[in-house]
């Protein structure tokens, strides 16, 4: 039996408001002081238009490099237009999608090159999430109080606050899964074309943001099967039309996927490597990181994953047990149906890919769907004594505290566990920019991610392992950066330089022996 809801109270609406501003404001402040990372570094690459492939040519032909010469691949420039734009992603990054990056592309064009513009497009992004995700709510659970407090959560969520401040398409792609998850609700409420066909619309947007929207469609597929009975109705009719249509739009990047899956292959390689242990342990820490971070999330020495992930059982569990069964389902199968295809696939071949955070995005909303009703439901239910009201009142506050904690730390930190490989590199800079007149040898994404960081001074050498080139004299420090070891491996093997650690773990200086 569903506990009966109440009013929400003054004092829980009010609330809501001042962390909503608490959120928006976390969303802009500092949007420079954050490094512009690997990743980020490379959306500026393909929104100019440009290759990594051009960037190697120029980088074999002049054999050193300047920081302006990398520069020039990271902004707008006549040479390269639109065209070149969808070129690059097809030919180098086809697992992207390109609506975001054409998106960037106008964007910078209406608000300049900083990094600042660059990230705003997600920052503005992640503020069309609250209005989907009360509309998704309303629809989802037909109560005011709920969306209320999934709108607190998410404001000041660490995760999606991180998500909002990159030049990356995550944060766009959580409003494409609000958006679409509504409109599906409201076209089985409606029963219309009109609805469906907007729901198409939802479908094409999703899949041209991201391709693991497909994941979501799918379990979009089958809440709707398993409310109709498992017959095929005039509803799901209806489904299947609208994301066979959205399906039929997709076709031409879905082409350009299937004729450059080998290079995809080759680029996301990296998924595939991961200890199955470690990766278990990083589910719980990420799944902590949606409710309180503070940058040792990912250390196993602490109890808080531990403590969220409890929370977040309950929450299931009391959604499952009271909720009517379209709200369970609807939680239950996006939680599924967007991380099964992932775990199962690292626990039987290995790899990580239930590990990295970003492909979770639907699963945590869904989780923080379940949260918001648990604590909705518990804080103003009349079946309850006023006590354990009180403590599920303290919970949220606790919550919210949490996630408003994490967002100050966050936001005056230059780096952060999101930044993987490139965490260190305001260190490494400080290192290099340090030296009389250093030479940097390192590969193309870490070159162009420190440009940012690194004095006019020092030169760059671009290599791709495991070809090294000849060394220049002139140098006074000459440095190795390698965000694996495979640099590593070819200078030892070569043997003309002793390579002595400067920075754990990837930062040598090179020194003839």
């Amino acid at each position: 039996m569903t506990p009966r809801l109440v009013l929400s109270p003054t004092w829980l609406r009010f609330l809501v408001i001042i962390v909503l501003v608490i959120g928006v404001f976390f969303r802009f402040v500092n949007l420079e002081q954050k490094i512009y990372w690997y990743d980020e570094s490379f959306t500026s690459l393909r929104v100019s238009g440009y290759k990594e492939a051009e960037l190697l040519q120029e980088a074999s032909n002049k054999n050193i490099l300047g920081i302006e010469d990398l520069q020039k691949y990271q902004s707008l420039n006549a040479e390269k237009g639109l065209a070149d734009t969808l070129n690059s992603l097809a030919l180098e990054d086809a697992q992207h999608p390109p609506l975001y990056y054409i998106a960037m592309r106008f964007w910078l064009q209406w608000f300049g090159n900083s990094i600042a513009a660059r990230r705003s497009l997600s920052v503005f992004s992640s503020l069309l999430v609250f209005p989907c995700l009360y509309w998704l709510c309303c629809e989802l659970f037909a109560s005011v109080l709920v969306a209320w407090v999934a709108l607190a959560l998410v404001s000041v969520s660490p995760l999606h606050v991180l998500y909002a401040q990159e030049a990356r398409e995550y944060s766009l792609w959580t409003l494409t899964i609000l958006l679409s998850s509504a409109v599906l609700l409201q076209a089985m409420r409606l029963k219309t074309k009109l609805s469906w066909g907007i729901y198409a619309a939802t479908v094409v947007l999703g899949l041209y943001v991201f391709t693991f929207s497909a994941f979501v469609n799918i379990g979009h597929g089958i809440y709707l099967a398993a409310t109709q009975g498992w017959r095929f109705t005039k509803t799901l009719a209806n489904f299947v039309l609208a994301c066979l249509a959205g399906l039929i739009a997709f076709v031409p990047w879905l082409w350009v996927i299937i004729t450059n899956f080998s290079h995809i292959q080759l680029t996301t390689d990296w998924l595939n490597h991961g200890e199955r242990w470690y990766v278990v342990q990083k589910w719980l820490f990420n799944l902590c990181t949606v409710f309180f971070d503070l940058n040792f999330s990912h250390s196993f020495n602490n109890l808080f994953p531990y403590l969220i992930t409890i929370l977040v059982g309950y929450a299931i569990y009391v959604v499952c047990c009271y909720a009517r069964k379209r709200i369970w389902l609807f939680i239950l199968i996006m939680i599924t149906a967007t991380t099964l295809p992932l775990v199962v696939q690292d626990l039987i071949v290995g790899g990580q890919r239930s590990g990295i955070s970003r492909f979770l995005i639907p699963c945590y909303l869904a989780i923080q769907l379940a949260v918001a009703h648990l604590l909705a439901t518990q804080m103003t239910s009349t079946s309850i004594s006023i006590q354990q009201r009180q403590l599920w009142q303290l919970v949220m506050v606790t919550l919210i505290s949490a996630g408003i904690v994490s967002c100050i730390v966050s936001s005056q930190a230059k780096v952060w566990w999101t930044k993987y490989h490139s965490y260190d590199n305001p260190s490494v800079a400080s290192i290099i920019n340090q030296a009389a007149h250093p030479l940097l040898i390192t590969k193309p994404g870490n070159g162009l991610a420190l440009s940012y960081l690194l004095n006019s001074k020092v030169q760059l050498q671009l290599v791709v392992p495991p070809n090294i080139r000849i060394i220049p004299n002139g140098y006074s420090d000459v440095f190795l950066y390698d965000s694996g070891h495979e640099l590593q491996s070819a200078y030892e093997k070569q043997g003309n330089y002793k390579l002595v650690l400067t920075y754990q773990p990837w930062f040598w200086k090179l020194v003839k022996p």
